[in-house]
This record gives C-alpha cells, structure tokens and sequence, in this order.
C-alpha cells in the first residue's frame, strides 16, 4: 500500500468498515442463536418438570387401617395468672383395633390434657413456639398414656380467655 504525506495507509478505511461488518453479522447471527436455544432449552424444562411432576408419587402421613377419634373439649384454668382459662379440643389419630377401648382412652387422653394445662403459664403458650410447644409435650403425653398406640395428638382449636 500506498503511504499519504501524513504516513498513514490509505486503505485503513476499508479494513475498518469490512471489521465493522463482520462485527454486526457475528453479533447478529449470535444473538439470533441464543433466541432460538433460549426457546428449546424452556421448552425442554418445562417438559421435564411435567415429566417429573407425573411421576411423582403423592405420599400420605397417614395411610392403612387408622381411625380419628375426637378427644373432645377440655376446659381448666392456667397456673398463671389464676384468672386465665384455656379451652382446647382435639382428636387422635390410631390404628383401628389397637385401643382395646377407645372411649376409655380417650378420657385418660383429656384428664392428662387438663393436668398438663393446669402447670402451664400463659407465656409458655403464647405464640407459634408456644403452641408447638404444648403439641409436642401432649403427643408425649398420650404416647406414654397409650404406650405408643396413638400415632398422633391433632390439636384443632385453643382458645385462652
């Protein structure tokens, strides 16, 4: 190539606009690219999650021969303050022919329940823990009570007055 007066070449011009152009179909062409595989690869998820999702077995906590038995109500008032009472109803859950006589337990299950109520506070029954609380040591209760044949305390309604 030629040099000018300045010492500059004079096609420098032409490599520009030709790097230019490659510049603008590489960009295009790659991002055309990534659009149509963006498509496929959602498609192709959401076909999987759909796969997964029919396979998926819907698995019970309680299956087989069990029954439900309401324990019924109980009403007491609290250790603390003395003016405070508690009303709580629930039932158990337990494999159908393990009680010998389920009436019987059940009203074992509610006497504990009132004698457990009577020895608690008022803060230790106050909010979400509280409450999780107070089913986890009831569920302890009936499965020493029961010795084990209660699978399960559901606690359904509590009401503090």
């Amino acid at each position: 190539m030629a040099e000018t007066k300045d010492g500059a070449k004079k096609g420098g011009k032409g490599w520009i606009g030709a790097l230019s152009l490659a510049t603008l179909v590489a960009v295009g062409t790659g991002g055309g690219l990534g659009v149509y595989l963006l498509g496929n690869v959602e498609k192709s998820v959401d076909l999987k999650k759909r796969e997964e999702a029919d396979k998926a077995v819907k698995v019970l906590n309680y299956t087989g021969d069990l029954s439900l038995r309401s324990v019924g109500s109980a009403v007491t008032n609290l250790a603390e303050p003395a003016d405070s009472w508690v009303r709580i109803e629930s039932s158990i859950v337990f494999k159908t022919g393990t009680l010998p006589n389920p009436d019987v337990t059940l009203a074992e299950i509610r006497a504990d329940a009132v004698a457990y109520l009577r020895t608690m506070s008022l803060a230790q029954i106050e909010g979400a823990s509280g409450l999780q609380h107070l089913r986890e040591d009831l569920n302890e209760r009936v499965a020493i009570r029961t010795k084990g044949a209660v699978r399960e305390l559901i606690v359904e309604s509590l009401v503090v007055q």
